[in-house]
């Protein structure tokens, strides 16, 4: 299996050199760089293209609104936030901003470890304490979504839920009978509906409309 190459961008000298230890314990795994604010980061797109990139955007010299420029200059690369508690509606906006996974800085190595090879593959992880409170928090965005309120039909929801699940659209067009062209179309008028920009927003939707339950993304290293 070909390596993991990971860029850490974070402004605090602890939080990436634990994060640079935690990734020299893993032989998958290569540390491309680390970067100290978000100028830095989009200037090494010159010299590196990361497959994961490890964010705190809430920190010294990042901002939040610095996402997207970050995904245009790094388009092949997945964003796997890391950072201190923040609101949910914090979150769903890094989120729909181009982040691909989110974790808190009180997660143990083995959630880590799990989310970077997630993350790697394009599929959305989230933390088991953001997860449950994406059900909990009531001041999030995604309270306002209702399949009445944005006319979402019954194949449509169906058709969340197995992305949230972490179906491919060739795996969902094969498990209900479409084609895949069928499901791509479905998709995009999902995510417009929904004013969202990637799977992982479509996560936390359907998390919070009972598609999926948030244990779907509960990891424990005694599993």
């Amino acid at each position: 299996m070909p390596k993991i190459k990971i860029t850490i961008a974070d402004s605090h000298f602890l939080s990436r050199k634990g994060l640079a230890v935690l990734l020299q314990e893993n032989v998958d795994f290569v540390l491309l760089s680390e970067a100290l604010s978000s100028s830095d980061l989009v200037n090494q797109a010159k010299f590196y293209q990361p497959d994961v990139i490890i964010i705190d955007y809430t920190s010294a010299n990042f901002t939040q609104e610095s996402l997207q420029q970050i995904v245009k200059k790094y388009p092949d690369s997945k964003l796997l936030a890391i950072t201190d508690i923040q609101s949910n509606i914090s979150i769903a906006k890094a989120m729909n901003s181009g982040v691909t996974s989110h974790l808190l800085k009180d997660c143990d190595q083995d959630e880590i470890v799990e989310a970077i090879y997630k993350t790697a593959k394009g599929e959305a992880f989230m933390c088991g304490k953001i997860a449950s409170a994406v059900l909990e928090d009531k001041s999030s965005s995604f309270t306002e979504y209702t399949c009445e309120g944005l006319n979402i039909s019954d194949r449509e929801m169906e058709i969340i839920k197995l992305i949230a699940e972490g179906l491919s659209n060739k795996e969902v067009a094969d498990k209900l009978f479409l084609s895949t062209h069928t499901v791509t179309t479905h998709r995009k008028n999902i995510m417009n509906k929904l004013g969202l920009n990637n799977t992982a927003g479509l996560v936390l939707f359907a998390v919070r409309e009972n598609l999926i339950s948030p244990n779907h993304f509960l990891f424990s290293a005694t599993n």
